[in-house]
């Protein structure tokens, strides 16, 4: 007769376990490694629904936003070479950031520059995605970014440049200045690697954008008759209208800069629309007490102010840090356009280093305040720890962007300078650039 042993048939079962257990491990290891793959990106109808229309809008910010802002303050005899310039430069960057541009600054993550594994769209296909959403919007966004930094800076040396010269100049520009400095913030470069915040452009465009017009407007010179002649906007009308597009279209610039319809892209709205309206309030209220009545010219001038502010602490700040730097984008680029300018002298026709550059350094210095938790932001970027340390990386982007773009726009100019020249002569400056460089009018006399 067979003994029973107690809890044998739970032996067994245990047994039988682990002997399915070994075969299925052994299976296993003539699987590819690993046996988890990574989750694929999956592209997302809603981000990408987002992105188009983000795109749209930041396309609408150069024309016609821009164009008629910068219109509306030049001389009539002028105003078409002005809209001229931004149309031509829309086309010509489109051209150049499809060619070799765009793989400049997001073929690679080198330290300076992306490379040139992405020239002539190589590898951008229908069904190529960029996190969630289809490569080509991604590319065609930033495509946008590149129009209208060089497009700003059009403004700087309004009235006197040669169109021939401005578009030489952009082509080069773009080069070697926008798109390897767009690499070392967004493109996996050594600023970003630093941690540096800027969500949507306070270094890349505006800084860089500001500091060019600067270096055009010193080495072309004053306009003829500045300051003595009077030189008053033409149409102030079209200047607000411009505004009011710029203010619409940034909604794209900085909330679309997220890349994705979400909580984030939400707050980039809301503090863009805060910091706007806080920095147009500020403008007028000072021109107020100082020249005894508000003007049009200064709140739209405001306005854009505050847009340029918050654009690089658009993803990182609460609404009351965007309130503050809405403040103060206001009062630091009306002295910077109005009593520092005058101080120094230079001829910055349509104050683009007073606003652009000066509002991008105080949105990128603000930024590296007003993100910490404790003052509503999102938090410090990288591996920083506390608001000096991000600050100091701040810094380091504000000066390596002020340094590098000053110095290479100079060279650039100079050597145009040498090989075709700048300026207009001055008697087609005398009747005006649309007649003389475009054999056109603005208006019938």
């Amino acid at each position: 007769m067979k003994t029973k042993i107690p809890g044998g048939h739970r032996q067994s079962t245990s047994k039988k376990l682990w002997t399915v257990t070994a075969a299925l491990l052994s299976l296993s290891a003539l699987l590819p490694f690993p046996v988890f793959a990574e989750e694929m990106p999956v592209l997302n109808s809603g981000d990408t629904a987002w992105m188009l229309t983000s795109t749209a809008l930041v396309l609408f910010m150069t024309i016609p936003g821009l164009a008629l802002f910068y219109a509306g303050m030049v001389r009539s005899k002028n105003i078409l070479s002005v809209l001229m310039q931004c149309f031509a430069i829309t086309s010509l960057m489109t051209i150049l950031w499809a060619l070799y541009a765009y793989s400049i600054a997001f073929g690679g993550d080198g330290a300076y520059w992306g490379g040139t594994s992405k020239m002539f769209l190589a590898g951008v296909g229908v069904d190529t995605l960029s996190g969630t959403i289809p490569e080509t919007v991604f590319m065609t966004f930033q495509m946008t970014f590149a129009i209208i930094t060089p497009a700003l800076v059009v403004g700087a040396f309004a009235e006197r440049m040669k169109f021939s010269t401005m578009l030489v100049f952009m082509t080069i520009w773009i080069t070697i200045v926008y798109a390897p400095v767009c690499h070392w913030v967004w493109g996996g470069g050594w600023l970003g690697s630093k941690g540096i915040l800027d969500f949507a452009g306070g270094t890349v465009v505006h800084i860089n954008a500001g500091m060019a017009g600067l270096v055009a407007a010193l080495v072309l010179g004053k306009r003829k008759g500045y300051p003595t002649a009077p030189m008053p906007p033409h149409n102030l009308g079209y200047t607000l209208m411009g505004a009011s597009m710029l203010w619409v279209g940034w909604f794209g610039f900085n909330a679309g800069s997220e890349l994705a319809a979400d909580g984030v892209a939400g707050m980039a709205m809301a503090v863009t629309q805060i910091a706007t309206a806080a920095a147009a309030l500020s403008w007028m209220f000072i021109e107020w007490i100082k020249y005894g009545k508000p003007s049009v010219l200064g709140i739209a001038s405001g306005a854009v102010a505050g847009l340029v502010a918050i654009t690089p602490a658009s993803g990182s700040v609460g609404p009351m840090g965007a309130m503050a730097i809405g403040f103060a984008s206001g009062l630091g680029c009306f002295f910077a356009s109005t009593v520092m300018k005058r101080a120094l002298g230079y001829d910055d026709s349509l104050d683009v280093f007073g606003i652009h550059a000066i509002g991008g350094i105080i949105g990128a210095t603000l930024t590296g305040v007003f993100c910490a938790k404790s003052l509503g932001g999102s938090g410090f970027g990288g591996d920083i720890t506390s608001i000096g340390e991000q600050l100091t990386v701040q810094f380091i982007g504000i000066g390596a962007t002020v340094v590098y773009t000053g110095v290479v726009s100079y060279i650039i100019l100079k050597i145009l300078a040498g090989v075709m020249g700048l300026r207009v002569t001055e008697d087609e400056e005398t009747e005006g650039l649309d007649l003389a460089l475009h054999d056109e009018r603005g208006y019938i006399i």
